[in-house]
């Protein structure tokens, strides 16, 4: 079993709809991890082909100098996704309660989930879906910092050091045949000791992980 019953509680039980009924217009991590991100995008990701922004809001932080054929947004709130420029279309799930994406198999190049995996309680079904829905050699690009929403993250996520939780997403991918080797990207700037000394915090810590669809 890749988590136990009690590695995917989260300290507020309730439904998850009912956390994201209003809408949050705001960015979770800092301008460095954004800018980071999109120029990740820009590197992997190619134009013209179809994308899933998984578990997205009024941003995707994609590059606005690269088009392409499809956007496809999910997400739990729809004033947020609404506002979302990247998304050419979008959908509402609450995939803790099913897993089951509303989407057709091998259609998409490329899966985005910016952080958010923590939510997650059923990842192993979620990764095959994604497997389900990705074209051969298709990517999967997932990115985190150490911000969260704690009362909605799982146990396995919350009490896990930075390095446990890159284990942990490299664990959801090998949990399904037919992904490749994951591939962990890590920028963490060092804070001045002077300043940890006077309680700054530093920038946002960016982890990103990539796999490929190897098989269908």
């Amino acid at each position: 079993m890749l988590l136990r019953p009690a590695q995917r509680n989260k300290l507020d039980p309730r439904n998850d709809d009912d956390f994201y009924a209003f809408p949050r217009f705001v960015t979770h991590v800092d301008q460095d991890f954004i800018d980071q991100l999109t120029n990740l995008y820009r590197e992997r990701l190619q134009p013209n082909t179809h994308i899933l922004d998984l578990m997205s809001s009024w941003v995707s932080h994609l590059p606005d100098d690269l088009k392409f054929a499809h956007v496809e947004g999910h997400g739990m709130n729809q004033e947020e996704l609404a506002k979302n420029p990247h998304l050419d279309h979008y959908f509402v799930q609450n995939l803790n309660e099913n897993p089951k994406l509303p989407l057709e198999d091998q259609t998409f190049d490329a899966v985005l989930i910016v952080v958010s995996i923590q939510y997650l309680q059923y990842p192993e079904a979620i990764f095959s879906e994604l497997h389900r829905i990705l074209k051969p050699g298709g990517q999967v690009i997932i990115s985190f910092s150490n911000r969260m929403f704690y009362q909605k993250a799982i146990s396995a996520w919350r009490d896990g050091s930075d390095a446990i939780r890159i284990q942990l997403v490299k664990n959801y991918f090998r949990s399904v045949p037919g992904f490749s080797k994951p591939e962990v990207i890590i920028n963490v700037s060092p804070l001045p000791s002077f300043l940890q000394m006077l309680g700054m915090m530093g920038a946002d810590p960016f982890y990103a992980i990539v796999s490929n669809k190897v098989s269908s």
